[in-house]
Formats: structure tokens, sequence, C-alpha cells
């Protein structure tokens, strides 16, 4: 356990990022995919579900308000911003323990919404300190890869939450999908214990190490520092150019994923659990090739190149997709439809992350990337959001042109723009 540091070791660092997204997307799957899909097979109202899955992500906007207190209180005799992710994901662990009380999901659809919404607060928080930690330990040569393996593992995560806990709660019930989830939480909580971040880390903190700790809080930066310094960052022509596409971009999958999702089991009338048995089986898996290798592209080519690539070969299949949209009713076309999708999200991150971290300055690393990432939040929970009332009025496959023609001018607009082009930031002084 002694060898288990992250600073000195690229294949932990890799493993480490793979399973704490991993951590993170098992809810996420049972929760935003499998349970969705779910009760939009019980015909609750497409507004219900649609308020459901807001309030699931709607923690997820509001990081901006964690990364700060992070970065203020980040020094840790075991591993600075370390001790954020343990307590976390201590805390998830019992919040997750709480879906244990729900017994009927449809007729304790409050109840459940209410869990879900707790566990995601510190689910979020935990997301915050890890991303910070990524930016402060991993090289820049290495951050295409280590991004890829979280969101590799954030996918495999969704595949185990959506496959693996709907078969669960289709074949034993609810309340084995909960237990086996907050099992899965509690083993990786574990394993997070015992890496270290530098070798001269701590597991535990000891009297004799206090006045060491008290030393280094002295020497957190103040509160209203960090959040002037994270305005004057987050307002620059270069950061709001690039991060107002990347936001635009993850609405717009978030409007088509979710609108497509709901026609295939209203309109199509596939069941549930076929649905988020494919999302989450071979749809994760073709994914998680093509994180693997985006991983690699993005540390050759740069991430800002591959943004462009992504944007326009997913604009273009979007405006295809759509355009033939008579041919949905052939299962073998709508699965196709369905698991090509499924790259959007993984392939624009892995495009996308890394580029953002290129605009995070020294000392506010972990406020500024927790702020894009709850930005981005909010771009999916609106694209949600505003879907659930859209689809009263617009067809599944409209809303998709849409989209296609907002991607494909993203595209254009960043192969224009020289400030797609990013060099690293210099440090705040």
């Amino acid at each position: 356990m002694r060898n288990l540091v992250l600073r000195e070791s690229a294949p932990l660092r890799y493993g480490t990022f793979f399973y704490l997204y991993g951590m993170q997307g098992i809810p996420a799957g049972f929760g935003l995919t499998a349970m969705v899909n779910y009760l939009n097979a019980q015909h609750l109202p497409v507004q219900q579900v649609a308020t459901f899955t807001a309030l699931i992500g709607l923690p997820w906007t509001i990081q901006f308000v964690w990364g700060p207190l992070i970065d203020k209180y980040q020094y840790s005799v075991i591993g600075h911003r370390k001790q954020w992710v343990v307590l976390t994901q201590l805390v998830a662990v019992a919040a997750s323990l709480l879906l244990l009380l729900v017994r009927q999901p449809v007729a304790q659809l409050s109840l459940l919404t209410t869990d879900f919404v707790v566990h995601s607060i510190f689910a979020s928080i935990q997301d915050a300190s890890v991303d910070a930690i990524a930016i402060s330990v991993v090289p820049e040569a290495e951050r295409g890869r280590v991004n890829a393996c979280m969101r590799g593992g954030f996918l495999l995560g969704i595949s185990v939450g959506a496959a693996g806990l709907s078969w669960v709660l289709h074949q034993y019930g609810f309340f084995w999908a909960a237990l086996a989830q907050s099992a899965a939480l509690l083993a990786f909580t574990v394993l997070t214990f015992f890496i270290r971040l530098d070798a001269t880390d701590q597991l535990l903190p000891s009297r004799s190490q206090r006045r060491i700790a008290l030393a280094q809080n002295a020497d957190n930066p103040p509160v209203k520092w960090l959040f002037q310094e994270l305005f004057r960052a987050m307002i620059e022509p270069r950061s709001l150019w690039l991060f107002g596409g990347i936001a635009l971009a993850y609405m717009c999958f978030s409007v088509f994923g979710w609108a497509y999702s709901f026609h295939l089991i209203r309109e199509l009338h596939w069941s549930d659990s076929k649905l988020s048995l494919l999302q989450g089986s071979w749809g994760s898996i073709t994914a998680l090739g093509v994180i693997g290798v985006g991983g690699i592209v993005a540390d050759r080519i740069g991430p800002a190149r591959l943004q462009r690539w992504v944007l326009g070969a997913l604009g273009c299949f979007l405006l295809l997709f759509c355009s033939l949209h008579i041919w949905w009713q052939h299962e073998a076309v709508a699965t196709l439809g369905l698991l090509v999708w499924n790259l959007a999200d993984p392939s624009l991150s892995v495009a996308a992350l890394p580029l953002l971290m290129t605009l995070c300055r020294p000392q506010i690393e972990g406020s500024q990337f927790t702020t894009y990432m709850a930005l981005v939040n909010l771009s999916g929970v609106c694209g949600s959001y505003i879907t659930g009332w859209a689809l009263n009025v617009v067809a599944a496959p409209a809303l998709g042109l849409g989209c296609s023609l907002v991607v494909l001018g993203l595209c254009w607009q960043l192969s224009r723009s020289r400030e797609a082009r990013v060099q690293p930031v210099a440090p705040l002084k």
C-alpha cells in the first residue's frame, strides 16, 4: 500500500481517475438512465419525468460554490484536497442508503427524487475535489489520456448503473438495486483511503502532525480573493468564447439524447429495460473504445483541433439521421442511431475537458474548472428540462434537426476563430 502514490506512477493516475469517475457514473446511470426510462415506461407525464431529471442534475450546476471552499481548505496531511474526496464519498454512501426507504418508485416519487438529490449534492462536491486533484497532479502531456480515463470510467459506471442496476430492478426490485449501488460505492471509498497523492502523505492524521496542518492552513488563500480571481478568469474573452461554444454543444446533445430516448419508448414502444441495457452495454463499450483513442489523439494533435473534428462529425450525423427519421421504425436503424449518439458526450468531453484545463489558472484551478463543469452540467439540465416541455409541441426529429444546425454552426465558427487555438495561460499575479 505504501507504493500507491499518484505523483510517482502514471498507470496509477490512469487507474485512480478511472475508478473515481466510475464511482460517479454508477448513480448517474441508475438515476438518469435506468430510472428515467422506467418512469417513462410507467407513462408518467413527460413534464414530471423531465422535472425528476432536472432536480437530480441541479446540485451539479452549483459546483462553483464548492470550488472556492475546496481551494480555501485544500491543504491536508493526508493529501491536498483528499480529505474532501474521502469525506464526501462516505456521505454519498450514506445518502445512497436512503434509497432503501423507497419501495414503490412511482408511488413514492417525491421521496425517490429527494434521495437522489441528496446523493447528487455530495457526489458533486466529490467530483469538484477529484477534478482539482487531477489538475494539480497530472502533467499537461498526460491530460488527454487522463481525461479519457475519467470519461471512460464514468461511462463504465453509467453502464453498470443503467444496464446492470436496471436488470436488478426488473428482476429483484428497487430495494436490491439500491443496495447493490450502495455496496459498490462503499467498496470504492475504502480503496480511495489507501491511495496517496505524495510520498509524504499520511493515511491518517495524528496529533504530532496537527501543528503542520495548522501551518499549511495558514497558507490557504482567502475566499474573497478566490472569488475575485475566479471572476476575472471566467470573463476573459478567450474563456467566454471557448466555454460558450462547449456549453451550447453539450445542451444540444442533451436535448436530442433525451428526446430520442422518449421517442423510442413512447412512440416506437421500446421497453425501458431494453433501452437501458442497450445504452449501458453496447453503447458504453463502443464509447470506451472511442474515448481511449480520443485521449491519445488529443495529446498528439491538441484538444482544440479534436474538438472541431468531433463537432463536425456529430453535426453531420445528426443532420442525416434526423432527415431520415421515417426509417427509425426499423429496429436496426434506431439501434444504430442510439449507439452512435451514445458517443456524442464522451467524444466531446475527451476534447473539451483538456481544453478547459488549459484555461485554468494556478491556485484557482480547482475553482475555475469546477465552475466550468457546473455550467456544463447546467447546460445538460436545461436541455433535458426544456425538452420535456418542447416535446408537447415539437417531435424528436425536428428537435434533432435544429440541434444539428447549431452544432455545425459552432464547428464552422471554431474553425475560423483564433480564440480556439488556446495556449496555456500565465499564472495569476
